[in-house]
């Protein structure tokens, strides 16, 4: 069944699906019902013969330069060709059709006054499988991604350069190969293509679809580190959490309590050890897992809100007995998209930094009542064992620290200072992407170290839970025996991660 589109807001699994299923889209009656009539009052507006930007009049600081209805068409096709200005490798497959479905997803809610056949155009290029080439750089989030957006419209009118079945060919030839002709755009046509927030919001919700089951893994590992090292348990006790009063600490200290849930390790070791804390990456992380937790919640708000956003301008509003009103404002603004995204690269510094000093303590074994070999080697010294598994950890974590510096805070100005705010929103999509790959290879890392550490302790078993992730991590990683190249593990439990396999 396709996913139909009638002017609500869509899900995050709905966009995944289109994004990285190829789901087909479809578009509901009632929401063709209100793109005609925002058509036709947009139209009537024309008619009248006044000024409205981005329709009759030149774009950012031309708008003042009015242009004659004969040129109207060519106006937005213009507009099209010269923003379409885009440099660097092309966005992944994934992000350009998340990108369509959004923009698809905003113009059926009826306030841009385009024609119902260009939305059923767009969709069709979606479902054909006919993919734009965008390159990565060019929007600076604030205008709509304009360049990123232009590109795949570029396509659309038969030109630029697109995929389909995997071969990159000329657009006019992919729409041709796929049984499509290209679309002419009428009045505001070409602008409502490109002012939106479709791409970093399209980028946010394919982040946040990883991050949540990269969060799940990373108090998996967390839980499993506790038992590979022979920590203690006190520091999960409830009431300290309700002391704390920070709700995604007691969330994240009760995951571990329930992945730890009747560990013959904890037991073996309660009475007769000299230890009288863990050290802070043990100790405190539900504090920084649980501050990660309340960050996604704020995360996941903001990303919802915009999936039923309308994010063009100018607007149009035809819902009464009246004329039409068309309203000129900024709904095009990435800064409700920017900052989350900012935030879950600062909350991935933290979920892979706090992992990686457990991967040390580990390896480490500075302290000697873990009863663990360095390096958990099978054979000290002959053998080096995940010695440099930690440094692969650490370098990730380094560049996640570059990438946790906000791109939202610094402002460049554009369009000859009409434009003087921006939000970089899609600079901060691209780092908190490339923190996901990082963060979720350092939770691989945590999860090598510690489902061989938790041989080292044999009889002895853990949580019944995490008796069943350490099987999950042997069903493709096998035991350390001799030395070997740590990649292919750290790739096929990333891998483990990626599909859900450490999910509750």
């Amino acid at each position: 069944m396709p996913i139909t589109l009638n002017g609500s807001a869509v899900k995050v699994r709905e966009l995944v699906d289109v994004a990285r299923r190829g789901a087909p889209v479809a578009l509901g009656p009632d929401a063709t019902r209100r793109v005609r009539a925002a058509r036709e009052a947009l139209d009537a507006a024309i008619a009248t013969g006044e000024t409205f930007y981005g329709v009759n009049t030149g774009f950012g600081s031309l708008s003042t330069r009015r242009i004659g209805g004969d040129d109207l068409a060519a106006l937005q096709a213009n507009l099209i060709r010269s923003h379409a200005a885009g440099v660097g490798a092309p966005l992944p497959t994934e992000v350009v059709r998340g990108m369509l479905f959004l923009l698809v997803a905003s113009l059926s809610r009826g306030r841009s006054g385009v024609r119902v056949e260009l939305i059923e155009a767009i969709i069709a290029m979606l479902n054909a499988g006919v993919t734009p080439i965008v390159p990565e750089t060019g929007s600076v989030g604030a205008s709509g991604d304009l360049a990123p957006l232009a590109h795949a419209a570029h396509v659309l009118m038969g030109e630029g350069q697109a995929e389909l079945n995997g071969v990159v060919m000329p657009g006019g030839e992919a729409l041709n190969n796929a049984g499509l002709v290209p679309f002419e755009l009428g009045a505001k046509e070409g602008l409502a293509l490109i002012n939106g927030t479709h791409l970093m919001a399209a980028r946010l919700a394919l982040v946040w679809d990883d991050f949540e089951r990269l969060f799940t893994a990373a108090v998996t590992a967390a839980a499993m580190s506790i038992d590979a090292c022979r920590g203690t348990d006190t520091y999960l006790d409830e009431r300290v959490y309700i002391a704390r009063n920070q709700a995604g600490a007691a969330h994240v200290a009760g995951l571990i309590r329930d992945r730890m849930a009747e560990s013959d390790i904890l037991a073996s070791h309660r009475s007769g050890d000299p230890r009288v804390q863990d050290p802070y990456s043990f100790r405190c992380a539900p504090i920084v897992l649980g501050s990660v937790r309340d960050a996604g919640v704020y995360i996941r708000g903001r990303l919802e809100a915009e999936l039923g956003a309308v994010t063009d301008n100018p607007l149009v509003f035809a819902d009464g007995d009246g004329p039409a009103e068309i309203v000129s404002a900024g709904n095009f603004h990435g800064m409700p998209a920017a900052l989350p995204l900012d935030v879950t690269a600062i909350a991935l510094s933290h979920l892979a930094g706090i992992s990686e000093r457990r991967v040390y303590h580990m390896l480490s074994v500075f302290d000697p009542e873990t009863k663990l070999n360095p390096f958990l080697s099978p054979q000290p010294g002959l053998h080096s064992g995940l010695m440099i598994a930690q440094y692969t950890a650490a370098a990730a974590c380094n560049e996640l620290v570059g990438l946790a510096n906000p791109a939202s805070v610094a402002n460049i100005s554009t369009s000859a200072g009409m434009e003087d705010y921006n939000s970089f929103g899609p600079r901060a999509a691209a780092k908190a992407s490339r923190g996901i790959e990082l963060a979720r290879s350092v939770i691989a890392i945590e999860l090598l170290c510690a489902a061989q550490a938790m041989e080292s302790h044999r009889p002895l078993k853990t949580g019944a839970r995490l008796e069943r992730a350490h099987a999950t991590i042997r069903s493709r990683v096998s035991p350390l025996t001799v030395d070997r190249s740590p990649t292919p593990d750290i790739e096929a439990i990333a891998a483990l991660i990626d599909e859900g396999a450490f999910e509750d």
